[in-house]
C-alpha cells in the first residue's frame, strides 16, 4: 500500500506510509490497528532503528506518521555550543567542603525529600498525559546541587537511610546528585553542574509511559516488550523537548545514557567518543545506582560490588577515564556503604577521607561478636590507625545490603 495525502488528526500533521516505505528517525503516532493488539506504547513512538521496522512489519501493514516529528533533534533547537566546550571546562573549579558534615546532614535531608516529591510529582503528570514542567524539574535539582556543592558525603548518607518506596522516583533523585557529585569532582563549573543534575533527574522520565506490570515484572520480558522498555530513551527525548528544554547537555546524556564505549549499547549503536561527554558519564551514572537499588527481578548489590563491576567493564562497557572519575569520586567504599573491619565489628561508611580512601569514617553498628551497639560509635579509620599503628583496623569486606540483618533505612541512624 502506498502514502496517501496529508490530513490533520487531532492537531496533528499526518501521513499515511505502508511499513516498508519507513525510515529512521519517523515518529509513528498511529497503526493500522488497536496499540493493545501490538507489543507498542500507546502514546507513539520513534523508529530509531532497522528492529523497530522488522517488528512493525509483523504487526502492520502501514501506519500514520507525524511529519512534524524526527527522533533527531534539529540542530537549531539545541544550545550547541564548541565541540571541545565540556573537555575545555573540564577541571575549570576546584571546590571544597563549605559545610561540616554534621551542619549539611538536616539540608540534605530536606534537598533529598523536595526532589522525591516533586519526581514523584513529574512521574505521575506524564503518566497522566500532561506536560513536563521544566520549572519543577528546577525545583527539585537546585536544592541538591547546593547541598552536593556544600558537603557530598552528607547528601550521599541521607540517601543511603532512606527506603525506597518506588525506583523511578528514588533513581531519578539518586542519578541527579550523582550527576552533581562526579561533575564537581571532575572540576565543571556550577552552571555545567545543573545541567549535569537535570539529565540525571530525567534520564528515565519516558519509563512513566510504561505499564507497572512491565516495569516490576519479576520475569525475563520478551523480545517484543523489551523493545517496548527500550523506547523509553525516544519517550524521554520527546517529553524533554515538549517541555521546552533544548539544552544539549541534557539532550546527550537522556539520548546516550544506555549506549556503551564498545559500541554494544542502544539505541543508536554508538561507540568510544562518538558518545558525547555527558552520555558516557551517565553510563556509569545510571549503572551504579540500578546496581544499587532494589528492583523486582534481583536483589540490590553493594556499593562497593556495583564499582567493582563497573571496574570490570571499563574500556569496554565504559570509558576508563570516566570509571577513574567515579571510583575517586564515590570511593573504593562508598559512603553509605556496609563494611566488616578486621576487628569483627561490622558498620557503615559515614563519609570519606579524601588523602586515604580505605579509611573512612565509619559507624559502627555490630560488635566483634555481631551484637548490635547501642549507642553506634564512630571511627575515624585514618587517625585510628595513625594512633595505633601495632593494632591496625582495616575493611576487610563490604557486605551485600540487608547481611547481618542490618536495614540501615530502620536504624534511625540519621
Amino acid at each position: 500500500m502506498g502514502s496517501g495525502g496529508f490530513r490533520s488528526h487531532m492537531d496533528l500533521v499526518e501521513k499515511q506510509f505502508a511499513v516498508d516505505q519507513l525510515k529512521l528517525g519517523m515518529y509513528v503516532n498511529r497503526l493500522d490497528r488497536d496499540w493493545l493488539e501490538t507489543p507498542f506504547p500507546l502514546q507513539g513512538f520513534f523508529i530509531s532503528s532497522p528492529e523497530d521496522i522488522e517488528i512493525l512489519s509483523e504487526y502492520c501493514q502501514y501506519v500514520f506518521v507525524d511529519v512534524e516529528r524526527r527522533l533527531v533533534v534539529p540542530e537549531q533547537h539545541l544550545v550547541r555550543q564548541a565541540p571541545n566546550r565540556l573537555e575545555n571546562l573540564r577541571g575549570k573549579v576546584r571546590y571544597a567542603d563549605t559545610a561540616a558534615f554534621a551542619e549539611e546532614v538536616p539540608r540534605a535531608r530536606a534537598a533529598n525529600q523536595n526532589a522525591t516529591g516533586i519526581a514523584n510529582e513529574i512521574i505521575e503528570h506524564v503518566r497522566a498525559g500532561n506536560k513536563l514542567s521544566s520549572e519543577r524539574v528546577q525545583d527539585a535539582v537546585g536544592p541538591i546541587i547546593e547541598s552536593v556543592l556544600r558537603n557530598a558525603d552528607a547528601f550521599f548518607w541521607v540517601s543511603s537511610l532512606l527506603k525506597r518506596d518506588a525506583y523511578l522516583y528514588s533513581h531519578a533523585v539518586n542519578c541527579s546528585a550523582m550527576a552533581a557529585a562526579l561533575g564537581r569532582h571532575m572540576g565543571f563549573p556550577e552552571e555545567v553542574l545543573v545541567n549535569l543534575a537535570t539529565g540525571g533527574l530525567l534520564l528515565d522520565v519516558g519509563k512513566a509511559e510504561l505499564s507497572d506490570q512491565v516495569l516490576n515484572s519479576p520475569d525475563p520480558l520478551s523480545k517484543e516488550v523489551f523493545w517496548g522498555v527500550k523506547k523509553h530513551v525516544d519517550s524521554s527525548l520527546r517529553i524533554m523537548m515538549e517541555a521546552g528544554i533544548h539544552n544539549v547537555d541534557v539532550h546527550d546524556m537522556i539520548r546516550c545514557h544506555h549506549e556503551r564505549f564498545d559500541g554494544s549499547g542502544y539505541p543508536e549503536g554508538l561507540a568510544g567518543t562518538k558518545i558525547p561527554l555527558f552520555g558516557r558519564m551517565a553510563a556509569v551514572i545510571d549503572s551504579f545506582d540500578a546496581m544499587t537499588s532494589q528492583r523486582a527481578y534481583r536483589s540490590p548489590t553493594s556499593r562497593h560490588q556495583a564499582l567493582q563491576e563497573i571496574y570490570r567493564g571499563h574500556g569496554a562497557l565504559y570509558q576508563r577515564d570516566i570509571v577513574e572519575q567515579l571510583l575517586q569520586c564515590m570511593s573504593v567504599y562508598p559512603t553509605g556503604s556496609l563494611v566488616e573491619l578486621s576487628t569483627g565489628e561490622v558498620g557503615i561508611v559515614v563519609a570519606q577521607n579524601q588523602a586515604r580512601r580505605l579509611r573512612p569514617r565509619v559507624m559502627l553498628l555490630l560488635d566483634r561478636d555481631k551484637k548490635p551497639y547501642t549507642d553506634y560509635p564512630h571511627v575515624d579509620l585514618l587517625s585510628y590507625n595513625d594512633s595505633q599503628p601495632s593494632m591496625p583496623m582495616e575493611i576487610v569486606a563490604s557486605p551485600e545490603p540487608g547481611a547481618y540483618g542490618l536495614d540501615p533505612a530502620e536504624l534511625y541512624l540519621g
